[in-house]
């Protein structure tokens, strides 16, 4: 019986055994099978519902979106010259985070760039910032240094440049645009929703060194802005602007201005100021220079204002060009006042009295007519407000309410002392008589086109209102022509192949005080022509010269000058019957349109900060 127990009980043992064993791997596998449905739920849990939070955070580690504005569109001239572009730079940024030796890297980068070392020294050991610029729009030279240097966390971003070819040209009326590709002063900025048109979403790869490769992606879209045709012609602009600094120069003023208006549609074809600025380095030019002076600025206009006395004085009916007032020998008391004239007058009829600008002669013309029927006409011109005019910065002027005249206000209104203007509401008034008595709202832009060449917008000949009659502007035609014969104030002004209407200025200015400076004018003169048929409109405003300042000596030559190099470059045929002039090249010193278009890149590209 023992041995029989034996085996028995040696079978159990081993049945026992291999039950723990299984009872064991049963359990193991039960325990992986867990942890393996845990793993596998957790998977699916992070690819199905983490997917796209867990794909952003890896992007985030390799990718870096940089917005970069869309190209701005192109302006052109009148003739579709390009005077404003877009230019592809390089900028270059870096990654704080990936660079190690935020000093030796600032030094070496110093070095290849001219940067002050101690921002960027800052910039790059700021540990809490991923990305800051080290400097923008580079120049290819300065790019390829940095690359040379291979340094790790240094990026290189493509960025567009505004670029302005002609430099200095109508740069006030141009103005620019920041570093950001934002219009900041002038036509960039007045339409600067229509050149700026979208931005481009660049993402740019990383490798774990925050070294670029792929060379990035782009995001599809149409960034391109829309482009600007002006009415200015770079041709008649560079005219203006010549003429304008010389007479500046020549009489140690302190500014000019310049504007030439088509006279029966309004539009400007050249709005010059002096002195210049370039564009494309504003930041080293004082902000004054910056601002269109032209539209912003206001100024007594002094005589030139007689003509719209007249005007007045002729819609009245109460006075004829012959209709004679005594003017008091060269003194006049009006209260406690006395008005002067530059010499005595007697007798004399109103031509006469703007002819030869006599003050004394308009207060009598003034207090004719009252100063209701006056400050109506003037306003009428457009005198007082704003024309609307697509600049920035337009200012009304300032014309008080006639039932605020006093005697003395009224009288010296009529000869341009009391009210203010700018250039342009002067020079628009003045077209107003050469365009038969219709009063024309001025423009810049006479078309917006898209990339593609489709017109987005069309501006053109808008007619403000009727100011005189057509009868009242042909009695002021004569009148203003007189000015530029034999005698008359203007006769500086006339021109040889050409008939001229116009008149002089000469107003003091106001200093700090509130008084009327001794020592300070503004000249002035603004005209039309051909006088039959003006087609163009040209006002000269020369700030405090020096020594000479009346507008008959200082702004009538320079008139002059652009007037007769205008009609020529337009082809416009001589009216007077003198000696007639070769029409297409009777730009003498420049030898004919064609070498006055050479003198115009010759001249900007060599004044790179006139």
């Amino acid at each position: 019986m023992k041995p029989k127990l034996r085996k028995l009980s040696a079978v159990s043992g081993r049945d026992f055994q291999q039950r723990r064993i299984g009872l064991r791997s049963i359990i193991i596998g039960f325990i992986f099978s867990i942890i393996l449905v845990a793993i596998g739920a957790k998977a699916v849990y992070l690819q199905v519902f983490c997917g796209p939070w867990l794909s952003q955070k890896a992007a985030d580690q390799y990718e870096k979106a940089f917005i970069s504005p869309g190209k701005r569109g192109i302006i052109y001239d009148a003739n579709h010259r390009e005077i404003a572009v877009s230019i592809d730079v390089t900028s270059i940024a870096a990654h704080p985070k990936n660079i190690s030796e935020p000093g030796a890297a600032a030094k070496l980068i110093v070095r290849a760039l001219k940067i002050d070392g101690r921002s960027l020294y800052r910039k790059l050991n700021s540990k809490k910032r991923s990305f800051v610029w080290v400097k923008r729009h580079v120049t290819p030279r300065e790019a390829e240094r940095v690359k040379n240097l291979n340094l790790k966390g240094i990026d290189f971003i493509p960025e567009n440049k505004r670029f302005y070819p002609n430099k200095t040209l109508a740069a006030q009326v141009l103005g620019f645009s920041g570093i950001d590709g934002y219009g900041l002063e002038g036509i960039e900025f007045y339409y600067n929703n229509y050149l700026e048109r979208g931005a481009d979403k660049l993402t740019v790869l990383k490798d774990a060194f925050g070294r670029g490769f792929n060379g990035g992606k782009t995001e599809a879209g149409d960034f391109g802005g829309n482009n600007l045709i002006l009415t200015i012609d770079r041709t008649i602009q560079y005219i203006a602007e010549s003429a304008l600094e010389e007479a500046v120069d020549r009489f140690s003023a302190k500014s000019g201005i310049a504007i030439v208006m088509a006279t029966k549609t309004g539009a400007i074809l050249a709005m010059a100021h002096y002195p210049f600025f370039n564009p494309n380095t504003f930041r080293n030019f004082k902000q004054e220079v910056w601002r269109n002076r032209a539209i912003a600025d206001q100024f007594e206009p002094g005589s030139t204002m007689k003509i719209f006395s007249a005007a007045a004085a002729l819609e009245s009916g109460k006075c004829t060009q012959d209709t004679i007032f005594y003017c008091e020998n060269g003194a006049y008391r009006i209260g406690k006042n006395i008005v002067h004239d530059t010499r005595p007058h007697g007798w004399m009829s109103l031509e006469q009295i703007v002819k030869y600008s006599s003050n004394i002669g308009m207060v009598k013309v003034g207090e004719t007519i009252g100063p209701d029927l006056l400050y109506k006409t003037l306003s009428d011109f457009g005198f007082g407000k704003k024309s609307g005019i697509d600049c920035p910065g337009e200012t009304a002027g300032s014309m008080a309410p006639y039932k605020r005249w006093s005697e003395i206000d009224a009288g010296a209104i009529s000869f341009g002392q009391g009210i203010s203007v700018s250039a342009l509401q002067l020079i628009t008034a003045t077209c107003a008589i050469a365009n038969k008595g219709i009063l024309m709202k001025p423009y810049i832009v006479q078309a917006i086109m898209d990339q593609n060449g489709r017109l987005i917008k069309n501006s053109g000949r808008c007619e403000v209102r009727r100011v005189v009659s057509v009868q009242t502007a042909r009695t002021l035609k004569k009148i203003m022509e007189s000015v530029t014969n034999d005698g008359g104030t203007g006769v500086n002004a006339a021109l040889e192949a050409y008939s001229v209407c116009g008149k002089t200025g000469t107003a003091q200015k106001i200093d700090e005080k509130g008084t009327y400076a001794k020592d300070k004018y503004i000249a002035s003169f603004v005209g039309f022509a051909p006088s039959q048929n003006p087609e163009i409109a040209v006002l000269v405003v020369i700030d405090e010269p020096v020594q000479e300042y009346l507008g008959s000596i200082v702004a009538a030559p320079t008139f002059k000058k652009i007037a007769v190099e205008t009609l020529n470059y337009m082809n416009l045929p001589a009216t007077n019957n003198g000696s007639r002039v070769n029409r297409r090249a009777g730009l003498n010193r420049f030898n004919g349109a064609g070498e006055i278009e050479r003198s115009v890149n010759a001249y900007h590209f060599s004044k790179a900060s006139a």
